[in-house]
This record gives C-alpha cells, structure tokens and sequence, in this order.
C-alpha cells in the first residue's frame, strides 16, 4: 500500500512538471509575442509619423514655390540638402525633415523634391518620398489655332487638337477636337472645288457645326444631333468649349531678344541681306550649330506666279554662287554652342535644318520696332530632327509672322519641334502646276505642336490633283500630313514657352 501510494505521487509530480513546463514554453511564447506585437506597433507608429512628416516636407516646398516659383535652393542660395525641425499643434518638437531639390531643365518646368522625415523618438526610423512638381504649360494640344480651320482628307493628326474658330475635318483625329463655337459659317463651302466635293460627299452644308467633317456621309446643319463619326473623330468633338487665350499662347518675342543678347543667349541682328539660315548637329553627345548669312534665293519658274498670296515666293535658298555665307562662331570649324538659356533670337528672317541632341532650344525671329509690313518669318525646307523623343531634346521655332515650307522642300519632310506662328500662319503657300514637280509633295510628318494665329495649311485643293485621285485631292501641297503630339511639351516646354498658370501641381508621389 505505501508503494503503490508512493507511485502515485511520482506520477502526479511528472504530470506537473510536464504540464507547468508546457505552461512556461507557451506563456513564455505569447508574452514575446505580445513583446514583439508591442515592438511592431511602435515601429509601425515611428514609420506612420516618419512618412507623415515626409509628406509635410513636399506641402512646406510646394508652399515656399508658390511664393517663390524660381527659388529651388529653400531660401538659402545653397543647394543641398535642407533640414526642418517639426512641431506638432501645440508647439512641440516631434520629429524633423530633410529636403533635396533638382531644380528644372533649361527650359523645362518639373521641380524634383526628396523628404525624408522621421521622429525624434526613433531617428533610426526614416520614410522618404520623391515627388515632382511642374506648371503646365500652353502646349497641352497637338494644334491650336486662333481662326476658322480646314483639315483636309489625308490628314492624320495624334493629340489634341483645338480652335477658337470653326473646324472642318475630313481626315482622322486620335484624340478630342474641339471649337470655341457652336456654329459657324464654313468659309470653305463656296469656292469651286469645295462645291464639287460638297455635292459629290453628301451635299456638305454652309451651315455647321463648331466641328464637322463633309466626308460622306457628312454632317448635317445644326440644329440636327450631331452624328458620332468616330471614323473621323476617333476620340469624339467638343463644342462649344472656352475659348484658349491665343495671347497667352504667343510668346513676348521681345523679352526674348532682351534674354539671347544677355551671355546666357545668342543673338543676331539684322543680317544686311535676306535672312540667315542655321543648321544644327550632334556629335559626341553634344549639338553645335553652324549660321549662314543668305544672299540669294531660288527664283520661280517661268509660269509659276503669285496666285494673290501675302509674302508668296519661293522661300528656297539658292543652291549654286554665294548664295550663303558662313557667320563663323568660337567654336571648332566656326560653329556655335547652343547657349546656356537655350535662346537662339535673330532679327531677320530665318531658315532652320539639322538634328539635335540633348539640348532645349528656342529658335526665334523678329524685328522691332513691330511693324506688319517688316515682320519676319521662319522657314523648313529639310528635315529638322531630334536625338531622342523621350523629352531630352524639344526644340521650338517662334516666328513673328509665318512659320513657311517652302516650293523646293523635301518630298517627304520631317519636323520635330513646336512650331508657332504669332501672328500668321504655319503651312506652305500655295503653288501650280506650273512651278516645277516641286509643287506637290509626297508627305510631311510633324512631331510636336502647332500654335497658329492665322488659317493653317500644308496642301490645297486645286483643279490638278497632285495625289492621283478624284475630286478632294490637293492641287499643291503635301498629299500626307501626321501631326503627332510630343507630350512631353506639357510640363517640359521649350525655353521661354508659355505656361497655363503660376502654380505648380504635382505630377508624381511615390516613396523610395
């Protein structure tokens, strides 16, 4: 009896032992982790105020731009980096920030800032974001214009596209397109070739829409729906819509002479002569420009004479003699460097070829005092070309009256820049069949924008047609016209572009 009362003791001894060492191993076990709960919540709460702080860094620097839209060193006149101590609503010092900035490209308007904050409970703890920052710019449209607007069949336009008059539109628009007014009268309707191909495409009407199109079947007269047409419009129409402040939209051709004569700029006077040409290249990762003083011009053929036109001639440099003299610059083989500003001002008439890479640059031409009967133009005979499309390279041409391509251009023709006519018009004139085979032309391809005060236009329909087709055809121009949109205008204008307003937006957040 005593020994099997003994075991029994053992045994309840063993099971103690076996059941409080369980009971150790678990407690033990929830009370790390209720240790490491307890860490992780004050870590996820250092991390939380870290990031919080960081992000009242961006709405501190977005502040000080809207006060100081060109200070990207935080007051100090030092670049990097900027520390901020944080206080919380009653004045107390929980934590701090510290900022980057990457000012903007020349000519470009996006502001890159980094803020790292974090807690004076747990400075090992830090969050950093990296935001940027830009002011729109007046380039938010692949085409703008200030007047009544026809594109014809063949057109092919990939942006935005946008008039404070009227808009006929016969070929294929990608995005919205959209008009100032509701109705208007469409001043194409009643020349002859027009009529015919009113009444050959389904009797097109004089009475229209802010934008319609005459390609059959065309639109009816307003005040009928307005039929979808998204063979047209490929994204559909708008109108009507307020209208763009083509002012605005118009750079101050003066401020820029003011800012090339400075040692950030270039400037040429007036040449003596007929204008100058420049032709830009790239070479070991950097672009140079040669300029030449233009002393003669190609005459017109025989019969090819001037239909009416304000300014009309050939606008062709002469290709034998001394039709071009060189300006030699300081650099090697008399070339020039594209200036610090990126502003290129020359007041004269200009005519611009070449290929850029990694620059920003404003080509711009006028003469002042401004007088309409004197004001200069800018003209593209050859293709003018970037390096890279991503919004390294923008190059902008600003003509103080047209921006031209003229009779003996190139048959097919490239243009990459923002194009801008202050007060004419971007296209090329018009030219019969009796001004050599160069009065039609295969196909212009643009890539940019187009901002033009006057009526645009790089074909014409005439009593020959020059594409081979039937009655719409052009009888001088380029049978193919695309116009693509370089978004990268938009916050990354040119230098000296117009912007849409004084304040920046963000355009991206994310932490890093």
């Amino acid at each position: 009896m005593i020994r099997a009362r003994s075991q029994k003791k053992g045994f309840l001894v063993l099971h103690a032992i076996v059941f409080g060492g369980i009971a150790i191993v678990v407690v033990s076990a929830l009370v790390a982790w209720a240790g490491a709960n307890l860490k992780s919540s004050r870590s996820a709460v250092f991390k939380e105020k870290a990031i919080e702080i960081a992000e009242a860094g961006i709405d501190y620097y977005r502040w000080h731009l809207a006060h100081s839209p060109q200070d990207f060193t935080d007051g100090t006149g030092n670049y990097n980096p900027h520390a901020h101590n944080f206080y919380d609503k009653d004045g107390v010092l929980i934590g701090s920030y510290t900022l980057r900035i990457t000012p903007p490209l020349t000519g470009s308007t996006i502001v890159t800032v980094e803020s790292t904050g974090q807690t004076i409970e747990n400075a090992s703890t830090t969050r950093t974001i990296r935001t940027k920052l830009a002011i729109p710019s007046l380039a938010k449209f692949a085409f703008v214009s200030d007047s009544d607007m026809r594109f014809g069949a063949g057109t092919e336009i990939f942006g935005p596209v946008h008039s404070n008059g009227g808009i006929r539109f016969d070929g294929l628009v990608h995005n919205i397109i959209s008009s100032a007014r509701a109705t208007y009268n469409d001043p194409d309707y009643n020349t002859s070739q027009s009529l015919a191909w009113n009444i050959s495409n389904g009797n097109c009407t004089n009475s229209s829409f802010g934008v319609h199109t005459c390609e059959s079947p065309a639109d009816p007269s307003p005040p009928a729906a307005t039929p979808s047409r998204t063979d047209i419009f490929e994204s559909g129409r708008q109108f009507p819509v307020p209208d763009v402040d083509f002012d605005g939209l118009t750079s101050n051709l003066a401020q820029m002479k003011t800012d090339a004569q400075t040692s950030a700029g270039r400037y040429f006077a007036a040449s003596g002569a007929l204008g100058y040409k420049i032709v830009f290249s790239y070479s070991a990762a950097t672009t140079t420009f040669k300029v030449y003083r233009v002393n003669s011009l190609r005459n017109p053929p025989n019969n090819c004479v001037n239909p009416g036109q304000t300014g009309w001639g050939t606008w062709s440099i002469a290709t034998a003699g001394n039709a071009l003299t060189q300006i030699n610059g300081p650099g090697s083989g008399g070339k020039y460097s594209v200036p610090s500003n990126g502003i290129i001002f020359f007041e004269d008439n200009v005519w611009v070829e070449g290929i850029v890479g990694n620059a920003r640059v404003t080509v711009a031409s006028g003469r002042f005092p401004d007088n309409a009967s004197t004001r200069t133009s800018i003209t593209v005979n050859d293709d003018l070309n970037y390096t890279y499309t991503d919004g390294t390279d923008v190059i902008s041409l600003i003509a103080q009256n047209n921006i031209n391509v003229g009779l003996y251009s190139a048959d097919s023709l490239e243009i990459d820049a923002a194009l801008m006519a202050q007060n004419g018009r971007v296209g090329r004139y018009y030219y019969t069949s009796s001004c050599s085979v160069n009065y039609a032309r295969q196909e212009i391809t643009l890539y940019g924008m187009i901002a033009t005060s006057q009526r645009y236009g790089f074909s014409w329909t005439g009593s020959s047609f020059a594409c081979g087709g039937s009655i719409g055809d052009i009888g001088s121009g380029y049978c193919v016209r695309n116009i693509t949109y370089d978004a990268n205008l938009l916050y990354g204008p040119p230098p000296s572009f117009p912007l849409a307003s004084d304040q920046y937006t963000t355009i991206s957040w994310e932490e890093i």
